[in-house]
């Protein structure tokens, strides 16, 4: 999967510096279709997306918890590009689903995130899509291989005193 994302990636110019805005904007252009990013008033509830990709018939929507770190922002908005360069179509893609939103009110928007599905392995394609690509831009190191599971081993048991962070994120 890391390499068939890698691939997909290779194809996408990433502005430098990074920002999941400009990122938008060069997607926009290069589908030839408004690429709109709306971030939601208030926080989403556990156990929901955080995060939504609206196909429109005049342009694409990309919603995003606005309540959370920049960097998870960031996250959420590159986690749905991922869904959008993978060509992903949820399981609640259906059209009475996108009739009860209304763009202009967060509630219905609220109210149609836990009827998007993906798959898992939609998800997961669209989760690694996000990590490559804030990876690419330097928002988040790489990993290695004392990451992941070894690593947390490692710290569990006393042998690292601190992990390595990823750099901070600026928008803009």
């Amino acid at each position: 999967m890391r390499r068939r994302c890698r691939k997909v990636i290779g194809g996408i110019p990433l502005p430098e510096p990074f920002s999941a805005e400009e990122l938008c904007s060069r997607l926009a252009g290069e589908r030839d279709r408004p690429l709109h990013l709306l971030p939601l008033p208030t926080p989403t509830a556990p156990g929901t997306p955080s995060g939504m990709w609206l196909v429109a018939e005049h342009g694409d929507y990309i919603f995003y918890d606005s309540q959370t770190s920049l960097l998870h922002q960031e996250h959420i908005i590159v986690h749905e590009i991922g869904h959008m360069v993978c060509g992903h179509r949820s399981a609640g893609d259906d059209q009475q689903l996108y009739r009860m939103i209304d763009i202009a009110d967060p509630e219905s928007i609220r109210q149609a995130l836990p009827r998007i599905r993906y798959s898992d392995e939609q998800e997961q394609e669209a989760e690694m899509m996000a990590s490559l690509i804030l990876e690419a831009a330097g928002r988040v190191p790489a990993p290695t291989l004392l990451s992941g599971m070894l690593g947390g081993l490692e710290s569990a048991m006393g042998l690292r005193k601190s992990r390595h962070s990823g750099a901070s994120c600026h928008r803009g």
